[in-house]
């Protein structure tokens, strides 16, 4: 049986879920497709928010010769076979290719396609769910004008979900029962994609109460139905470095709220070990030096959760999270280490200072033989002026103290020791 959402596919752009900012009145993409010209065109985003659909919509408006390819089947020869019909009587007004999922071709398919992309014998219209600028060609991405698509909100949702339970109405020919609530639930729990969400309309009502005045939804059953489907997740995927990026600048920011709930949602994708390592990398990279001990704190929080497991290791990582959020920030060791590295790199390095060298005989070159280190144990407060960086970099200044309660104290110690 074909799925509803097929069934219920979009057929012009009023017809479309979401995307205001490309199909409403006057947004450039709107614009472009009603102009009847049809340029290189990518689109970019989740799945179940209308990107094929609007590529067939295009494809169906237009003279070309039309070719479906999807990325995770097609092969050099469908390519070959596709760009061959571009010179031929076939092609005489042009060929228009779609090809689904482009992210799944390798460099070379996808550069096969480039000269007769050039010469605009072949117009692509290509859907990817990953960012294009990272799992598309390069030439390709500059021969094409990208649109990302976003996942539909709630509220543009349920027009759809309505539409749905009315069309199954027709199809059945009795009353469909179902309530705002069920509504709401749907277009609630499907992260965004239409198409889960009218795919879930039609498993309700395969799964309602029938009767012979009707058919009755519940929401236990909708409830079953959508259990878990909002986790638009994938480990490989955007999605999974969006969640750590978005983990690590909410803890930045310091919005314990914002950090706990990206971090939930790692733990419910069982996504343990990348949450571990990047609770590891702020405490050292974003809060390091303002409070030290934060450090052993949360190596301790990460490995008694990997020993536990979930659903218990939610409770030492939830105790990270905060902490990390809620602590005093400094960047001050990220800065200097970067600042050291960049040198190194650059070739700034060096002869040793003599007095830091390990001992050995001096050469017959060396007027001041000896090594002439000066042991700082053996000074008031353990500390004496000498020269440690090569002459090269002596003045150089790495580490710069900031305004947080540890890093002050610090640096007012050595400043009152270090004083002339």
């Amino acid at each position: 049986m074909i799925p509803l959402a097929e069934r219920l596919r979009p057929q012009t752009l009023d017809d479309m879920v979401g995307q205001p900012h490309l199909f409403g009145q006057g947004r450039p993409m709107r614009r472009i497709i009603e102009s009847g010209q049809v340029p290189n065109m990518i689109f970019y985003g989740p799945s179940g928010v209308g990107k094929t659909t609007l590529a067939r919509m295009i494809a169906d408006q237009t003279d070309m010769s039309l070719h479906k390819l999807n990325g995770t089947t097609a092969s050099v020869g469908d390519i070959r076979d596709i760009l061959q019909e571009s010179n031929s009587l076939f092609g005489m007004h042009g060929v228009l290719l779609y090809l689904d999922e482009i992210q799944y071709l390798n460099k070379k398919q996808q550069q096969s396609l480039l000269e007769y992309i050039e010469n605009g014998s072949v117009t692509l219209i290509a859907s990817t769910t990953e960012n294009p600028y990272f799992a598309v060609f390069n030439a390709i991405i500059s021969r094409a004008t990208v649109f990302e698509f976003k996942p539909v909100t709630q509220e543009q949702m349920k027009p759809a979900i309505e539409r749905a339970y009315r069309f199954l109405e027709g199809e059945q020919g009795k009353p469909i029962r179902y309530t705002p609530e069920i509504v709401s639930y749907i277009s609630a729990g499907c992260g965004g994609d239409v198409r889960k969400a009218v795919n879930t309309v039609e498993l309700s009502v395969l799964a309602g109460v029938q009767s012979e005045d009707g058919i009755d939804i519940t929401l236990d059953a909708v409830q079953a139905l959508t259990q878990r489907s909002n986790m638009r997740y994938d480990r490989d995927g955007d999605q999974h470095f969006d969640l750590l990026s978005a983990l690590h600048k909410s803890v930045r920011g310091s919005d314990e709220n914002a950090a706990i709930h990206y971090a939930a949602r790692l733990m419910e994708a069982g996504d343990l070990l990348p949450l571990c390592r990047r609770l590891l990398c702020i405490a050292n990279e974003d809060i390091g030096l303002a409070y030290p001990m934060v450090i052993p704190i949360v190596k301790a929080a990460v490995d008694t959760a990997l020993q536990l497991g979930m659903p218990e290791a939610r409770l030492p990582l939830a105790n990270a999270v905060i902490l990390l959020a809620t602590a005093p920030k400094s960047n001050s060791a990220y800065l200097a280490v970067d600042a050291a590295l960049a040198d190194v790199r650059a070739g700034l390095s060096g002869d040793f200072p003599r007095a830091l060298q390990n001992v050995h005989f001096d050469g017959a070159d060396v007027k001041n033989k000896g090594q002439h280190y000066l042991y700082p144990h053996d000074y008031p407060n353990h500390w004496v002026q000498q020269q440690y960086l090569p002459d090269t970099l002596k003045d150089r200044v790495y580490y710069r103290p900031q305004e947080n309660k540890a890093e002050q104290a610090a640096k007012a110690y050595w400043q009152n020791i270090k004083k002339p």
